[in-house]
């Protein structure tokens, strides 16, 4: 029977099995180690190395799967803070969050899409998962993602 800290069981009762980390899309790092900080890259809402949720939220996505999209994209942060400290519960606090929501002009409800990634960092973290954010729309994303997420993580 494998072993889990405080936050891995948390993430298995939410029905959450991280994967592999995402493979960078392009010539950059996934991300950068300024100890205590972690500068996690963007990433979309892909599984399995495979787009989930592709279109502009507001438009050919509802608010309910931009929220979702930020969600995945938040799964697979945590696969890779857990492949570079091997134990989530070694995180101290989620200093920050950017997220970028493709967004149908016009479209205001990008708090509420990018909770999808809020709401997930706080029910595996508790109030180590409180983070100062900003919620961007934009005109595209690469590959048409829905949502792509930024963390900047405090580590012990």
């Amino acid at each position: 029977m494998q072993t889990y800290g405080q936050v891995e069981a948390k993430l298995e009762e939410l029905n959450i099995l991280l994967d592999s980390p995402p493979k960078p899309s392009g010539n950059y790092l996934p991300y950068t180690m300024v100890p205590p900080l972690i500068y996690l890259s963007g990433v979309t809402p892909k599984v399995g190395g495979v787009l989930q949720y592709k279109g502009k939220v507001g438009h050919e996505l509802s608010k309910e799967e931009g929220y979702q999209a930020a969600r995945q994209c938040v799964i697979n942060q945590l696969s890779t803070l857990k492949a570079i400290l091997g134990d989530l519960n070694r995180v101290t606090s989620i200093i920050k969050m950017e997220g970028f929501i493709n967004a149908e002009a016009g479209f205001q409800d990008l708090p509420f899409v990018l909770n999808g990634a809020s709401d997930l960092l706080v029910e595996a973290f508790g109030d180590k998962g409180l983070h100062a954010r900003s919620a961007i729309g934009v005109a595209a994303l690469p590959g048409g993602a829905a949502v792509e997420v930024e963390l900047i993580v405090a580590f012990k």
